[in-house]
């Protein structure tokens, strides 16, 4: 019987040599990642175009009223007559924020080991399932 423990450290040696002896390996990561973070961006985009512009629309006079004369008190009245709304507009700004942070975290201190990790193993697994596997041609497009 083989222990989970004795796997996975034979997958990690292997996809560490994998790294050592192809020196594209390290491209398809990078390749994945930046994928990765399109996604992410795209589902941001995608939830402000459909939640958060019904959101906005259904809260139009309100945002006619703070422009002429903003309060606190509009604030809350909107917030509190309008929960649905409310709560598309806060979930839009809060998929907003949490992707900022982390694209911000991996700029300045760059990809932490774990992401690193699972990176190379979807890359590793892409490998051995070959073209037919959605996500081939894009990490190994050239350029």
């Amino acid at each position: 019987m083989v222990h989970p423990e004795h796997q996975s450290h034979s997958l990690a040696d292997e996809m560490d040599s994998i790294e050592n002896e192809d020196p594209t390996f390290l491209q398809q990561v990078e390749r994945l990642h930046h994928l990765t973070v399109y996604s992410r961006w795209a589902a941001v985009l995608g939830l402000w175009m459909s939640v958060g512009l019904l959101s906005l629309w259904h809260v139009r006079h309100e945002l006619e009223l703070w422009a002429d004369y903003f309060t606190w008190a509009a604030l809350r009245y909107a917030i509190i007559f309008n929960r649905l709304p409310a709560i598309g507009i806060a979930t839009c700004i809060g998929m907003t924020v949490s992707v900022l942070v982390w694209q911000s975290r991996n700029i300045l201190w760059g990809l932490p080991k774990l992401d690193r990790d699972r990176l190379k193993l979807q890359v590793w697994k892409i490998r051995q399932q070959g073209p037919k596997h959605p996500l081939w041609a894009w990490i190994n497009r050239s350029g």
